[in-house]
């Protein structure tokens, strides 16, 4: 009890730290941001992103652009702190349109940084974002939605370029020799809707600008992830005079943990009322997809059914209605009776076969129970074919398919990492003149590593935000869309926790869709465009 209650504690004070950062970072006076600081700390007409343009705006926007930046009153240290030196460019901002069909959109994209102090006014990082403000539009009416995606390590790049933004990158088939060359998202949101992708610390050019360890601790936690990112929209709203307009929050993967955190942080911490919020491939409670849960069975066994399924033709979450039946009722019951029933191990076991296509034999070794890398090697192995986890319609050939072990990666995912790197890096120093130094990070491992999800008898889970949240606001809304072929977030589980909620989150506030496609569903047209169709209802 003792180790229980000094674990809570300590998340608390993390809590009660990042917050007491965000007053204090408020405590010294700070100007609002002229609109002539489109480009922090670069004063219109020094050459953007030169060392010399930098340098002059650093002594000539003075208290301005640090205002701008999010920052608290500096020391008057002539010598370059760590901070300093560390420090992402001045923002760069710069007009751009695009050309689609039916209409031109002519928009100011902006490529820059907030930064993020503690308690006691000491720089801690400088998270990058990317924005896309429409032309001409009324702002106080503008919506503005802010965008992260998961990991924890992942950068915003899968919604700005499969998705969201006014460029997009072709997922579907990609491989990694694919060229990077970005064209113009007939889907793009910005039709609706203002845009700005954030990247947490440690992802895109997001990064430390201390060299103090306790920063990664801050940081690299559910909850202080959370607040940080909260924080940085709550910056990013009045540094340029946002905070009259529809605001929502979007999330995918573990976005769903970090989403709803975010929200609610918005709401309690940072004044900020959010008017929706999207989540994409959610995961909400991790105590679904692992340990002794037999839930993480029940939730994956619709999808799992579905890959079966699609390989004989199309495939809709109408055509897996009896199987979310039987789920959600004797294969769940069976499940309950245990491996010691021996009848009821037999029956579920041959079900689940005949449902997926995989050999009895094999299921009844495995007593019906498929974890997520069991299913993806046994559903086609007698070609030494291995499914995707992120989306297993997806096949790739297994290196090694005579060995005992799992040593195969996923064929739906790593394809892109070669050529959505090369697009965002693109994107940003060559149409955005932006330049940070240092690498691009699409899918930091380290950051995945270092982070702390929390122990105990509580994993991490955003349910209990998304009651608190809802219960706030009865305006708010939330729409979770999700693939038919995900295994890394079945799309069952989030239909399971949202049935737990109360009354007050009926099907008026809250909506599931599930499209054809995997984690990315985005990547399908038909599902991308539909999905879409969703999003701009829920902001009109």
């Amino acid at each position: 009890m003792a180790n229980s209650f000094a674990t809570r504690l300590a998340a608390a004070l993390l809590v009660a730290c990042l917050a007491t950062a965000a007053r204090a970072e408020d405590e010294a006076p700070q100007p609002s941001p002229s609109p002539s600081m489109q480009a922090q700390g670069s004063p219109q007409g020094s050459p953007q992103g030169s060392p010399q343009g930098a340098q002059q705006g650093a002594q000539q926007a003075g208290q301005k652009g640090r205002a701008g930046r999010g920052e608290a009153a500096p020391g008057a240290s002539a010598t370059p702190s760590a901070a300093e030196q560390h420090r992402l460019p001045p923002d760069q901002t710069t007009k751009q349109t695009v050309a689609l069909p039916g209409r031109t959109l002519a928009f100011t994209a902006t490529a820059g940084s907030i930064r993020v102090f503690d308690e006691k006014g000491e720089p801690l990082a400088d998270i990058a974002y990317t924005s896309y403000a429409l032309d001409g539009a009324e702002k106080a009416n503008r919506p503005v939605t802010f965008l992260f995606n998961g990991g924890p390590g992942s950068s915003s790049a899968w919604l700005q370029f499969g998705n969201v933004g006014p460029w997009r990158l072709p997922f579907e088939g990609a491989v990694s020799s694919a060229s990077p060359d970005l064209t113009p998202n007939t889907d793009t949101w910005l039709d609706f809707t203002d845009l700005v992708f954030i990247d947490p610390v440690g992802t895109g050019y997001s990064r430390f600008v201390t060299t103090a360890e306790d920063a990664r601790k801050r940081f690299f936690t559910v909850d202080g992830d959370a607040n940080s990112i909260a924080l940085v929209i709550r910056r990013w709203l009045e540094k340029y005079d946002r905070l009259p307009s529809p605001k929502y929050v979007v999330g995918e993967s573990y976005g769903g943990i970090r989403g709803p955190k975010v929200v609610r942080d918005l709401q309690m911490q940072q004044g900020v009322g959010p008017r929706g919020l999207v989540l994409i491939s959610p995961v909400l409670d991790f105590r679904d997809y692992a340990g002794s849960s037999i839930l993480q069975y029940v939730a994956s066994l619709p999808t799992m059914t579905a890959v079966a399924r699609q390989a004989k033709g199309p495939v809709t979450r109408e055509d897996l209605a009896d199987v979310e039946h039987y789920a959600r009722t004797d294969f769940l019951l069976d499940l309950i009776r245990g491996q010691a029933d021996a009848e009821a191990t037999a029956r579920l076991a041959d079900k689940v076969a005949s449902l997926t296509g995989i050999d009895p034999a094999v299921s009844r070794r495995l007593a019906g129970r498929f974890d997520i890398g069991e299913f993806r090697r046994e559903f086609d192995r007698k070609n030494g074919k291995v499914t995707g986890r992120y989306d297993a319609s997806v096949e790739g050939f297994d290196p090694y398919p005579d060995s005992s072990y799992f040593h195969f990666n996923d064929p739906s995912g790593d394809s892109l990492m070669a050529p959505l790197t090369s697009a965002a890096v693109d994107l940003t120093t060559r149409k955005l003149n932006w330049r940070p130094d240092g690498s691009y990070q699409l899918l930091s491992e380290s950051v995945n590593k270092a982070w702390d999800f929390g122990h105990g008898i509580n994993p991490a889970e955003s349910v209990t935000q998304l009651r608190q949240a809802l219960a706030l606001d009865p305006k708010l809304k939330l729409l979770i869309g999700h693939g038919l072929f995900d295994l890394a977030t079945p799309y069952l589980a989030t239909r399971i926790a949202l049935d737990q909620l109360p009354a007050f989150a009926g099907s008026d506030r809250t909506r599931l869709v599930v499209y054809p496609g995997g984690h990315m569903f985005y990547s399908r047209d038909g599902s991308r465009q539909a999905f879409r169709k969703e999003v701009e209802a829920l902001m009109k």
